[in-house]
């Protein structure tokens, strides 16, 4: 698999959770329902991997291809393989979120429990 999207690192990602503006911007979520009851960021879309057959049919109906779009999961692989659906699909701004919501609670914000 040859990575064709972007990355940003959760120190780049606080910023853009500062100012979000869904114009101009789409947060992406690929994490199971548990997991985001566990510990989730707000403004970002669920679309958990395991229901790809679910949603995937209609992304272009909830998500813009031309849109900036990041993409988080726990730990950054799942999010990966997003980036890499979504490229594959004609999306041309796509960034994922290294080291996902685990990285991002022990260096942005220790107040999301990590799991």
């Amino acid at each position: 698999m040859s990575e064709i999207f972007a990355q940003i690192t959760v120190e780049e990602l606080s910023p853009y959770l500062a100012e979000i503006h869904p114009d101009n911007l789409q947060l992406v979520d690929v994490r199971e329902p548990y997991e985001i009851e566990l510990a989730a960021l707000p403004g970002f879309a669920v679309f958990p991997l395991s229901e790809f057959a679910e949603w995937s049919g209609n992304i272009d109906d909830r998500l813009n291809r031309d849109t900036e779009t990041l993409v988080l999961c726990h730990h950054g692989v799942r999010s990966a393989q997003m980036c890499q659906w979504l490229s594959d699909r004609g999306f041309t701004n796509v960034k994922n979120i290294v080291g996902g919501i685990d990285a991002y609670s022990m260096v942005v914000d220790r107040t999301v429990p990590r799991y």
